[in-house]
């Protein structure tokens, strides 16, 4: 079992500068290879304290400088905010400057504030997801980019450096909304996930889109990637209260930065979805619905967190985990105490686990 560490750069409320933010979260990361993971993950966000990564592959270039085997995961770069030329020569010298190790996350966003603040229309969002995957994807395998769409029109070009790899087989997105699961499984792409709803609802979900993925490509779908904060403590009672005290404070943050509280998707083309998650919090109130989102998470002592792993990998047939550690203003000493133990106590058993292999080239290099 693929065991890797997300990164948050959380900054609730502005209570740290931020540069005190990224020193604290850096610190811990420079140890991640000698502890024993195996991938560095984080996700592009812009605007506000709910994570301050606003380029992850420029974050992860700086790692793959420090580090000689972790893998660098992009969970994920939203592609309607961009454009899809720049993103491929970005990904091809990610990889090619760490001799192969990238594993490349996609997306299309959720966010009011930042489709605004980068003058994107949010109602033509699923379709320019669909136009840009399509097109850095075939470029990726061809070496260019070429295509005449409805948002792009793109003359041919090369993308130098050339790509030295495929990155079939290593190319996930993330997908929350049911109408996702088609248009991931048709794009080809494996599926990230960040624990959001109910775990017989998510596997609902993947029904949908295995079937689909085997009818489209003629072979078995990937199997998935989770996410989801985490937190580790000798004390079972100790981990319940900061798990509901950070991880309630965590959800909040994504409230407040989703504006989930003052319905922003009602009426926008392609997120119908999402105005379900207002309707729940007014039925069951921010507490409850924290409370089920907290329930979500692998925390507890590390038998209890081991469980809760073993019951995500038996119910979506994972290949790998990348949780976080540090959410909702928890204090960095915190987070490395629970780093560290999970790494004594959880980490070793989960890559004993049996599971399929990422299709990586660093990792078919060092077999």
């Amino acid at each position: 079992m693929h065991v890797g560490y997300s990164a948050n750069f959380q900054n609730p409320a502005d209570a740290l500068p931020d540069s005190e933010v990224w020193g604290s979260e850096l610190e811990l990361i420079d140890e991640l290879e000698s502890l024993g993971f195996e991938s560095l993950w984080t996700v592009e966000h812009h605007f506000t304290d709910y994570i301050m990564c606003p380029d992850p592959v420029q974050f992860l270039t700086y790692h793959a400088g420090r580090t000689e085997r972790i893998l660098l995961g992009t969970g994920v770069i939203v592609l309607p905010w961009h454009d899809p030329m720049r993103i491929a020569e970005q990904i091809t010298m990610l990889d090619n400057l760490s001799g192969g190790r990238l594993i490349l996350g996609l997306g299309r966003g959720i966010a009011r504030v930042e489709y605004d603040g980068f003058r994107v229309d949010m109602n033509t969002s699923r379709e320019r997801f669909i136009e840009y995957a399509e097109m850095i994807i075939e470029g990726l395998e061809r070496g260019y980019l070429e295509h005449d769409g409805e948002f792009v029109q793109q003359p041919r070009r090369d993308i130098r450096p050339r790509p030295e790899h495929s990155f079939r087989g290593r190319t996930y997105a993330a997908a929350v909304s049911p109408e996702s699961m088609p248009i991931m499984a048709k794009l080809g792409v494996g599926l990230l996930v960040i624990p959001q709803k109910p775990w017989d609802i998510v596997e609902q979900d993947f029904a949908v889109y295995n079937e689909i993925y085997e009818q489209e490509n003629g072979c078995a779908a990937p199997p998935p990637l989770s996410g989801g904060s985490c937190f580790v403590d000798e004390s079972a009672d100790r981990a319940e209260e900061m798990a509901h005290r950070y991880m309630g404070a965590y959800y909040a943050s994504i409230m407040q930065h989703y504006e989930f509280g003052d319905d922003p998707h009602r009426g926008v083309k392609g997120y119908e979805f999402y105005t379900n998650i207002t309707k729940y919090i007014s039925r069951h109130g921010a507490e409850g619905a924290a409370d089920d989102f907290v329930k979500l998470m692998p925390w507890g002592t590390p038998e209890q967190v081991i469980e809760k792993f073993e019951f995500i990998k038996n119910t979506i047939n994972a290949a790998g985990f990348m949780p976080g550690f540090s959410y909702g203003g928890m204090p960095y000493s915190e987070v490395e105490r629970s780093v560290r133990l999970f790494a004594d106590k959880v980490l070793p058993e989960l890559k004993s686990w049996d599971a399929p292999p990422l299709q990586v080239p660093a990792l078919a290099s060092a077999a």
